[in-house]
């Protein structure tokens, strides 16, 4: 994933989600990026080139700790 790809997903991320604390950063395998808010890791941004189409695919794991922190 480039630096201007990661870029425009930050600010994409940011007004989808109406928060200017997300920032992608490059992962070591370069077509992923990790997604912070804060310092906290919420997820990975993978860039997926199939078929010709590019997209990009947000995965976020919610664990059933998270849930009870009620």
């Amino acid at each position: 994933m480039t630096k201007s790809e990661i870029a425009k997903l930050q600010a994409y991320m940011r007004r989808t989600f109406a928060n200017t604390n997300i920032r992608l950063v490059a992962m070591k395998t370069g077509d992923t990026a990790e997604v912070f808010i804060g310092e906290e890791s919420i997820g990975v941004v993978a860039d997926d080139k199939e078929d010709g189409d590019d997209s990009f695919v947000f995965r976020m794991a919610i664990l059933d700790i998270d849930l009870d922190e009620e």
